[in-house]
């Protein structure tokens, strides 16, 4: 473990020196504006944001016919014979990839999630579960699109996640941050990060971790985690923030998007993320060839 520390510590560091020469090399290379200036720019005021997603023509329209049809599926077999209705739904769960699944989901449907050894709980992936949870025909049968979840809340997640689909076209880290940032929350242990690929890519970049540590057992991985991470801090959003803070200001280490002026704030405004401003300095004055 102190070995992965160690390289994990050595690579954050080289990563933040690597940017460092970078911007002494292209201080005047005008580019987009940084991945934590993209993503305060939504998070601030995400009302707004989500405005402007459901404005769109073709979201506004499927959201429509979504709630307009909903309510008349009475059956699974229904459901699954709506391509529309059902893709909606899977994207509104972050199951889009999987809506060509269909016999996949029904299995998970049709077992419902009252009994602990459901198909759906069983899943490490707990996204099935609560997509069964939303269309629970196994519990209420004809009625269960006449909840609120299976309605309204379901069209809260599909423009949340077209959202975020959206951010991730312009800029995946900016995708990767809302996120982690909806779901932060409802983290309990290093097991449900290293079971969901976007938060343990969130986590293992904050955390200045190799790619290589993917490959260690999966106890010592979680047992790092929640050794660096006090995942309570995730309930506060002071604290979630300065999460997020450093997590996108490593991830524009490695894929920067931006000049150098407008990083260097970000960069260095947190000093047990950053370098001394000593060594930025001296960087500044340093002419890369």
């Amino acid at each position: 473990m102190d070995a992965w520390r160690q390289t994990g510590s050595i690579q954050l560091h080289a990563r933040k020196l690597r940017y460092c020469f970078m911007l002494a090399s292209h201080a005047k290379d005008p580019r987009l504006i940084n991945t934590y200036v993209s993503y305060q720019l939504i998070a601030k005021d995400i009302g707004k944001s989500l405005d402007r997603v459901q404005d769109q023509p073709v979201v506004e329209r499927e959201t429509e016919y979504y709630l307009e049809n909903i309510t008349k599926v009475k059956s699974i077999k229904e459901f699954m014979a709506d391509d529309r209705l059902f893709r909606y739904a899977m994207k509104a769960h972050g199951l889009e990839d999987m809506a060509y699944a269909k016999a996949f989901m029904v299995k998970a449907l049709e077992g419902g999630i009252e009994a602990k050894d459901s198909f759906a709980n069983k899943l490490s992936d707990k996204r099935y579960k609560e997509f069964v949870d939303t269309f629970n025909f196994a519990a209420y049968g004809e009625t269960a699109t006449i909840f609120t979840k299976a309605q309204q809340g379901t069209v809260d997640k599909y423009l949340r996640q077209t959202l975020e689909q959206n951010a991730g076209d312009q800029n995946e880290g900016v995708r990767l941050a809302l996120y982690f940032d909806r779901k932060a929350a409802t983290i309990t242990n290093a097991y449900q990060i290293l079971a969901d690929p976007a938060l343990k890519e969130v986590v293992f970049t904050a955390l200045g971790l190799p790619d290589a540590f993917g490959n260690a057992d999966i106890d010592k991985q979680a047992k790092l985690i929640e050794d660096r991470i006090d995942l309570e801090d995730f309930k506060d959003p002071d604290k979630l923030g300065e999460f997020i803070n450093r997590f996108t200001t490593l991830w524009e280490i490695d894929n920067p998007t931006t000049s150098a002026a407008s990083l260097v704030s970000t960069l260095f405004t947190q000093p047990e993320y950053g370098i001394s401003t000593d060594l930025l300095l001296t960087m500044q004055k340093m002419r890369v060839y």
